[in-house]
């Protein structure tokens, strides 16, 4: 049985009362002509009075420079298509009647199955499909259901920054506080190249952010932007941290399959841990596919019900015919050793890119897993009377930095102050965030771009 500083929010479980009210409601609402387009049309604070986000600024500057065609290692999106087996499975499902229909809620069972087959060695027991798995639509929906599911109104919710700019809307839309504990970059990051291990937590700060308020905690492992793999050390002491607490664990794990050092799932730790954590999946980041927005939760069955529930509420069910070739990737994905090739790959590329770092002098972060590449820019100098437009020009160094590459170099990245708050942004204004999941021909050619620079340092 749930405790009370646990049970899902009050939403789920009133929306039959909640749905009779509305609809009453509207059927009854007289709308008139005399009200003003701006009163009738105001948008809702959750969404008003937001500063561009950092993706229109980029895809803006990428589309407007002279340096065409643009090398884009901003967005983590893949270069390439999945192997020809999960291909050839997506297409192979749409040629079924069942598979272009509405999926269960909860799932296609086909894919629940494959799911909890494969990750049950790494629990250590047999993962129940049935109970102990939710399929989202992408790992984004599945957080947010996660939110939608357990946060009221006023509710605390702690995250490390940097953090990916998806958690903050998804935390705000029930309602929630956010209580940000930043990572430590190591002391020498602007000098010197370094693990990104080395990113640390305050741990006594971490303990005096938590509250009575506090319900969930989210942590991000391997980590977006930093690269960083929390050891198990970590892990054991954020799990004593929350079961002393009581508070839920939202462990994003998208990038699970992709670690170049020992890797340790916080929900393994121990039953007391495993009780309080919700573990997400993603088959775009394990597949290479994006853009089929297939995602899923683990975790006990008291929790996964109501994240299911949430997720009926917000879209129904996912895609039919992608859940279908997401159950035969798992199943044949061991077969055709795609894990240690996927592996091997990506650490290939993250070596090969990191090359160009190496010969211009400027020091990054090594990546202990997923396919981002923090580098440290504090070496280069940005001309004094470089004409910055006005939404890039009041903002951190970083969207200088990237702004400049964009025009004068003609490689596309992110700039990681969009994933912390203005008090905090201060540590990474002289990083900048690259994908490295593209061809390697993309890979060479940036590289011979960003030799360019040297005349800027």
């Amino acid at each position: 049985m749930l405790l009370t500083k646990l049970q899902p929010c009050t939403l789920l479980r009133q929306h039959k009362q909640v749905l009779r009210l509305a609809l009453s409601q509207t059927s009854a609402r007289a709308y008139t002509t005399t009200m003003t387009l701006s009163q009738k049309l105001k948008p809702a604070a959750r969404v008003s009075g937001q500063k561009q986000d950092v993706w229109s600024i980029i895809n803006e500057a990428a589309a407007a420079s002279p340096k065409q065609p643009i090398v884009n290692m901003g967005q983590g999106f893949f270069g390439y298509n999945p192997p020809s087996f999960i291909i050839d499975a997506a297409k192979g499902a749409l040629d079924r009647v069942e598979c272009n229909q509405y999926s269960p809620t909860k799932g296609r069972p086909r894919l629940k199955k494959a799911i909890a087959d494969a990750y049950s060695p790494f629990w250590g027991k047999k993962i129940d499909p049935e109970t102990e798995v939710t399929i989202t639509t992408g790992a984004n929906e599945g957080m947010l259901s996660a939110f939608m599911a357990f946060i009221e109104p006023g509710d605390e919710v702690i995250i490390f920054e940097p953090f990916f700019d998806q958690y903050i809307s998804n935390i705000e839309m029930p309602g929630g506080k956010i209580v940000y504990v930043p990572m430590q970059p190591p002391a020498t990051g602007a000098t010197k190249t370094s693990s990104a291990a080395d990113w640390t937590i305050d741990f006594d700060q971490l303990e005096r952010a938590i509250t009575p308020k506090t319900k969930m905690i989210v942590l991000n492992t391997p980590h977006n932007p930093v690269g960083k793999v929390f050891s198990k050390e970590e892990l054991q002491k954020i799990g004593d941290l929350c079961v002393k607490n009581e508070i839920i664990i939202l462990s994003d794990e998208v990038y699970d399959r992709l670690f170049y050092v020992p890797f340790t799932r916080i929900g393994t730790l121990s039953p007391e841990i495993a009780r309080l954590t919700l573990t997400v999946g993603s088959a775009g980041k394990n597949f290479y596919a994006t853009g089929w927005r297939v995602g899923w939760l683990l975790g006990p069955a008291e929790l996964i019900k109501y994240v299911s529930a949430a997720h009926t509420r917000i879209c129904y069910s996912s895609v039919s015919p992608l859940q279908e070739a997401c159950a035969v990737a798992f199943e044949q994905a061991d077969a055709h050793n795609f894990w240690d090739d996927a592996v091997r790959e990506m650490k290939s590329k993250i070596d090969r890119f990191n090359e160009v770092w190496d010969e211009l002098g400027l020091p990054y972060s090594e990546p202990e897993g997923g396919y981002f590449v923090l580098v440290n820019m504090a070496k280069v100098k940005l001309p004094k009377d470089y004409p910055f437009p006005p939404h890039v020009a009041n903002r951190p160094r970083d969207f200088k930095l990237a702004w400049f590459l964009i025009q004068e170099v003609g490689v596309a990245a992110i700039p990681p102050t969009e994933f912390y708050t203005d008090e905090n942004a201060h540590l990474a204004e002289d990083y900048i965030r690259f994908a490295v999941c593209k061809e390697d021909s993309v890979l060479e050619d940036a590289k011979e771009r960003l030799r360019g620079l040297k005349k800027y340092m």
